[in-house]
């Protein structure tokens, strides 16, 4: 049982930056494994935000979310990243890390979720 593990959200002005990190539990040894983002503010469903395949870096991501948003693994450290730049109030949700043997990686369709971390972007 894979058990993932977020941090680094937190309060910021618009325009501002945070990094988010995610920590998985254990090696995702398979190659198979994606690690994603999605996001769900209130009232909202849960959106994709940013996934990495973790065999070979390939990155995807939501249209909110290109340009600003960068996704990156460091796979010594079972770790993945959101780098989040030129953050927006419309930005503010709870960010969940996921990861999972998946075909589409907009779909959250992922095995494993973090607990989520709040990101809160003020005007």
């Amino acid at each position: 049982q894979v058990q993932l593990v977020e941090s680094g959200g937190g309060l910021v002005q618009a325009g501002g930056s945070l990094r988010l990190s995610c920590a998985a539990s254990e090696p995702l040894d398979s190659g198979l494994y994606t690690m994603g983002w999605f996001r769900q503010a209130p009232g909202k469903e849960r959106e994709f935000v940013a996934a990495v395949r973790w065999t070979d870096g390939s990155t995807y991501y939501a249209d909110s979310a290109k340009g600003r948003f960068t996704i990156s693994r460091d796979t010594a450290k079972n770790t993945v990243y959101l780098q989040m730049n030129s953050l927006k109030p419309e930005d503010t949700a709870r960010y969940y890390c996921a990861a999972g043997v998946v075909i589409y990686v907009f779909r959250a369709d992922y095995q494993y979720w973090g607990q989520g971390t709040q990101v809160t972007v003020s005007s």
